[in-house]
């Protein structure tokens, strides 16, 4: 049996006749099945959890003016909200989320659809967002809560009171972090009355279903090749990389 030599992000390898690579393929493919059987269950207890109806009048900064939460399902009856980090007074966007965000422009289309409508939200003012933006060549909208509640009651903007306590509530428990803003996802329904709900959010590893590109990665060979105590150290802006 040959062996290949180390590369980064690999181990040394087995290298085995086709015959005996199908036999472990398949074996394999017995997995995926049942991984593919225990996703759908869980994206059925995702849809079966109970809803909180949004009782507060939010309004965002955006390019069409002030627009409450409802006006952002732009006619549909589903909202999904990256929660982007881009705090006040900060010269750019997370380059991590701005990863996130490279994906969104493409699912657009699509997602309209399915009845659902697509938004990022960043507690920073609108004209400090609306130049990264244009920077970036995004076209997915964008809006600013710095006139409203909704980063904080979404868990994920901290006022210094917060951060000084030692006990903030992010991906649903009480952590210490020195960080005022963080990323996250929110998902929303409308019904025909009008009534606004709030059906799901996920934080931190719970957004990678979003990032195509990790899909794609997954699949090969070295697959992430992370640093595991630093991953996404390698991430630069779209437009940066190959910068030194």
């Amino acid at each position: 049996m040959a062996k290949l030599n180390s590369i980064a992000g690999t181990k040394e390898h087995k290298v085995v006749p086709k015959k005996d690579w199908l036999a472990a393929r398949q074996a394999l493919l017995i997995q995926e099945k049942k991984f593919t059987r225990l996703r759908d269950e869980l994206d059925r207890q995702r849809r079966d959890l109970p809803w909180v109806k949004v009782e507060k009048d939010y309004v965002f900064d955006g390019p069409k003016g002030r627009q409450t939460l409802a006006e952002l399902f732009d006619g549909k009856s589903q909202l999904i909200v990256y929660h982007f980090m881009f705090g006040p007074g900060w010269k750019q966007g997370c380059p991590h989320c701005s990863f996130w965000a490279d994906h969104f422009d493409a699912t657009l289309l699509h997602l309209a659809q399915r009845d659902t409508a697509l938004v990022a939200v960043s507690r920073a003012p609108l004209k400090e967002i609306t130049p990264f933006k244009k920077r970036m060549g995004w076209r997915f909208p964008w809006l600013s809560s710095f006139h409203s509640d909704f980063n904080y009651d979404h868990h994920v903007s901290f006022t210094p009171q917060d951060i000084q306590s030692g006990s903030l509530f992010y991906n649903y428990k009480k952590i210490a972090m020195n960080l005022s803003e963080r990323e996250g996802v929110s998902a929303f329904y409308k019904d025909k009355s009008g009534n606004i709900f709030h059906t799901y959010s996920s934080y931190a590893r719970g957004i990678d279903m979003l990032n195509t590109t990790y899909h794609f990665l997954d699949l090969t060979a070295k697959g992430r090749d992370e640093h595991p105590e630093h991953p996404q150290d390698w991430v630069r802006y779209h437009d940066q990389y190959g910068r030194r």
